[in-house]
């Protein structure tokens, strides 16, 4: 009898008792070099006569399984990054790993195994459009949180992982405007310090297995053909690491970002440059793969290049179980998805996040019996772009109904649009919008003001909003901003003759400006231009604030639920402006106050506000994250102090956008960025947030006077619920390095613990602190060093609010001055002005470029002793000058001058030599730089007298 198996059932490829690096060896050794490229798309071309099938990469699940339809919302990431919790972020990523291979079992072909999550970009800015997709400012706690997550999303069962984990986004991404072409400057320190301190522990633990690219470029060069891959990030573990690019993004590096001259050399670059899949036109896998066919025609790959990638590309699906006789997972179906268990998980995660920033007493509150529940989010539940489809929502407005009486007002104004003498109008079904004379609902809508100027306008007849249509039309039946591409936002603009004109904020692709609204054979179209504008006039119908204050009059105490829309103002390719509230939130909750002192201002948001006005007036400040499908019933818990309220600030909350940087500063270090340097005084700091309950601390206590490399530090503090209830405290540990060859932190997060105590119990904490991670980055050795120093240990609430600290003396090392026997490197500077990062070659390194005079470079601690008598600088760019100085950039004495050359481009770099002056001892060398743009790379010291 024939045996009816197909033949590959029997290769040693299907054998899960060989070591899996076998089973992939032999799987590649048998496909095809067409084969094989056809495994480098998102989409894997199927190869029937091996039975593989096809095979998908990224599947969205960041805070919950996104765009396949209903599943469980879990709060936003940033949410989570306050609870503080990582045993929690497990738990979430676990049941959303459930939830995943629920999908993947009713349709493996649509919805992969492998997961783009977590996001792992630090929250450096929180003007940055996408602040909700991370879990803190600080990268080790983000490096902590996202490897948490990541854990349980692999859900690594011995043999079988659930899903794959991709973190992202590699690297130095922080900014949406223009975030294709910015550039990021990275200096040695912030790159290994802060950049690879939150990107390194879920790959070093091996929780995650991929990494996906980003969209910018760093120091001049495109992410997605960073060397650091391959340099850096793949050192981080003996296992392999698969690579994604970001989706179009490897089109952009030869087109929008115009750094190579075609894309076969593009693609040929990228794949050599360490990446492994291309996402890239969606499922239509034909161009890249012909590009990389062209790249392995022309000589650019051969087909080693190609086997290392699929091989990457296999060990993912290999541990997946692809290729096992039998699915560990097959028993999770679709009841896993929005389980009760999950419901439950969802509701403790929210409650865990919800973040009390000021309490004068009124909270938790005590058994009121009518409520004014004010404000746009009041009764609704927010979604980001990357949340799941809500299965239901648990808003405030319905949590609080069900333990007091409710009066209810949404806040927002009802107008009329009045065009010379009708009004705009609403077709039945929101069709279209005319000119009318009817005065009635289709005439009236509701505004809500997001900040930044953006406005959304919802139908009082259809309960729908504008949306201009890519047509050029204009209804009023979208359910509002859902979608990538955000067509219901508007601007004012004021017009002459106190009319306004109505500009649409939607930017067709290739378009510089969005378009306006105009009136054509009396029906609303969208127009080119400001001239081509109608001119409206505003009737108010309703003036919403004046109905809040009097149900907030006559009620016990009133709650204004106010924030963000996290598609409008603050998203992904948008960053704010400002850290403000809207106007008109901020006038309703003064409006609220005014009628009723007995105000609890609770905001649901992406971002943290600059909200000094509520700081200094309104007794209470509740802050979360848009906290999923029940976040009303988890708020609810903790108003009424049913639970304890335990979120912590996971960034810093500034008074003003005027203390923070410029957007594109990435170098937190001299630029005094984040809890880490910040010298002012915040709003809220970094790992505020109150309890119900008053602890305290004493007996801090280290078990060493001094340690060394290899030394753990142990740290005991006793902690004390000082209260007559239970309570949650987030015990915090900081570390300072009193003295240093360089800037050090203010403060630095070394450790937390949340702690569950009961009235008057008392409880020691313990904290264990590795001496070598007190290293830091030392541009004179080209390595991290624990300094010679003493450490102070810092336990607190908060990163300024610390009650007790000890010092630690370390046996390190003292950086010894700048052997100038060796090239010297001129990124490696100690500090700068007016330079920049950029790239040495289109593969590899760094140098400091110029633009203009003025800038300069320091060079700290060169060793001049064995009196150099001649300097080479290898430069590249425009003729200029440099001038080598001592101890100041603008009075120093010039000890050379060098003249550079005109060199054909960029990357061709000439080498220099002149006489040097001469200096004695150790001292700081200044580059300044006379005129640009000119590329400084090194600079070789000889001729010793």
């Amino acid at each position: 009898m024939t045996d009816p198996r197909p033949a590959f059932r029997d290769l040693p490829f299907r054998d899960p008792a060989l070591p899996r690096e076998e089973r992939v060896s032999d799987l590649l050794a048998r496909l095809t070099l067409d084969e094989k490229i056809g495994l480098l798309h998102q989409y894997h071309r199927p190869v029937e006569r091996l039975g593989m099938g096809p095979f998908k990469t990224g599947t969205e699940a960041l805070h919950g399984l996104a765009w396949l339809g209903e599943a469980t919302v879990f709060p936003q990431v940033v949410a989570l990054g306050a609870t503080w919790n990582p045993e929690l972020v497990e738990e979430v990523g676990a049941a959303v790993a459930d939830e995943v291979l629920a999908f993947n079992h009713e349709d493996p072909v649509k919805v992969g195994r492998n997961v783009w999550a977590p996001t792992v970009n630090p929250l450096r800015d929180p003007r940055w459009g996408r602040n909700e997709e991370g879990y803190s400012e600080d990268a080790w706690m983000t490096g902590l949180m996202g490897g948490a997550y990541a854990r349980g999303l692999k859900g690594d069962n011995g043999s079988v992982w659930k899903t794959a984990p991709t973190v992202k986004h590699f690297l130095a991404y922080g900014n949406e405007a223009d975030r294709c072409t910015t550039s990021s400057n990275m200096p040695p320190r912030v790159l290994r310090e802060y950049e690879f301190a939150a990107h390194r522990p879920a790959l070093a633990s091996g929780d995650a297995v991929a990494v996906m690219l980003s969209y910018n470029l760093v120091n001049g060069r495109p992410a997605h053909v960073t060397p650091l891959v391959n340099t850096e990030l793949r050192t981080w573990t003996a296992d392999e690491v698969f690579i994604v690019s970001d989706a179009y993004a490897p089109n952009n590096l030869a087109q929008l970002q115009g750094y190579f001259e075609d894309l076969p050399t593009a693609y040929a670059a990228a794949v050599k440059a360490g990446l492994d899949s291309f996402t890239q036109d969606d499922d239509r896998a034909e161009g890249v793969l012909a590009h990389v066919q062209a790249a392995l025609d022309r000589g650019l790959l051969d087909e080693s290049d190609i086997d290392t990638a699929v091989r990457r590309n296999l060990v993912v699906r290999f541990g997946l179980g692809e290729f096992d006789p039998e699915d560990p997972y097959a028993h999770i179906g679709r009841e896993a998805v929005n389980s009760p268990e999950h419901q439950a998980l969802a509701r403790e995660a929210a409650t865990q996040s919800i973040t009390l920033l000021k309490n004068d007493g009124i909270l938790p509150l005590k058994a009121p019996e009518k409520i004014a529940v004010i404000g746009p989010l009041a009764d609704v539940q927010m979604q980001d772009w990357y949340s799941g489809t809500l299965p239901y929502a648990a808003t405030a407005r319905q949590a609080l109904a069900a333990r007091a009486e409710v009066v209810y007002s949404e806040g927002v104004d009802r107008i009329r649009l009045r065009h010379n003498k009708g009004y705009v109008t609403a077709a039945p079904d929101g069709a279209e919008l005319t000119i009318t004379d009817t005065l009635g609902a289709a005439a009236q809508f509701d505004v809500f003001d997001w900040g930044g100027w953006s406005y959304t306008f919802r139908s009082a007849a259809t309960g729908k909003y504008l949306d201009g249509r890519l047509d050029g039309t204009v209804g009023a039946d979208s359910p509002g901003p859902h979608e990538f591409d955000v067509h219901e936002t508007f601007r004012f603009i004021d017009v002459e003759g106190g009319k306004i004109a109505i500009k649409h904020l939607h930017r067709p692709d290739g378009a510089e400006d969005g378009k306006w609204i105009g009136v054509i054979d009396n029906r609303l179209i969208l127009v080119d231009s400001q001239s081509e504008a109608a001119a409206f006039d505003i009737d108010h119908v309703v003036r919403s604030h004046d109905i809040a204050a009097d149900l907030a009059r006559d009620a016990d105490v009133a709650v204004v639920v106010l924030g963000d829309h996290p598609l409008v103002n603050g998203r992904e390719t948008e960053d704010r402006a400002d850290l403000n509230l809207s106007n008109s939130q901020e006038w309703l909750l003064r409006r609220v106050v005014e009628a009723n002192p007995n105000t609890i201002l609770v905001m649901s948001s992406s971002y943290p506000y600059a909200v000094n006005w509520a700081a200094k007036h309104v007794p209470a400040v509740v802050w979360s994250g848009h906290g999923g499908q029940e976040w009303g019933n988890a708020l609810a818990d903790v108003l009424y102090g049913d639970r304890d309220a335990e979120g912590r600030l996971p960034q810093t909350w500034y008074t003003d956008a005027a203390e923070l940087p410029v957007m594109l500063d990435y170098d937190i270090v001299a630029s005094d960025a984040t809890y880490l340097y910040y010298l002012g005084q915040p709003l809220y700091p970094f790992g505020h947030g109150l309890s119900y309950a008053d602890f305290t601390y004493a007996d801090l206590k280290v078990d060493k006077d001094r340690a060394g490399s290899g030394d753990e530090l142990t740290v005991t503090v006793d902690v004390t619920n000082a209260s007559g209830r239970d309570g949650v405290e987030t015990v915090q540990l900081y570390s300072h390095q009193c003295g240093s060859r360089v800037k050090q932190p203010l403060r630095q997060l070394r450790g937390f613990r949340k702690v569950r105590l009961a009235a008057g119990e008392t409880r020691t904490v313990s904290f264990t602190v590795a001496v070598d991670d007190l290293a830091h980055w030392d541009n004179t050795t080209g390595r991290m060093i624990v300094e010679k120093s003493r450490q102070r240990l810092m336990v607190g609430r908060s990163a300024t609010n610390i009650v007790l600290s000890a010092s630690v003396r370390i046996d390190g090392e003292t950086a010894g001055p700048r052997d100038l026997g060796k090239p010297l490197a001129a990124a490696s500077n100690d500090a700068y002005a007016g330079v920049l990062w950029r790239d040495e070659t289109r593969a590899s390194g760094d140098v400091i470029a110029a633009e203009e005079a003025g800038g300069w470079i320091m060079l700290g601690d060169c060793d001049f002793s064995p009196g150099y008598t001649t300097v080479t600088a290898r430069v590249s760019g425009h003729a200029s000058q440099l001038q080598l100085r001592v101890d100041d950039p603008l009075d120093g004495d010039v000890l050379a001058k060098i003249d550079t050359p005109m060199t054909a481009g960029v990357y061709d770099y000439a080498e220099v030599t002149v006489d040097f002056g001469g200096a004695e001892g150790v001292k700081d060398l200044y580059v300044t730089f006379e005129s640009g743009p000119v590329r400084l790379a090194s600079l070789t010291f000889g001729g010793q007298s």
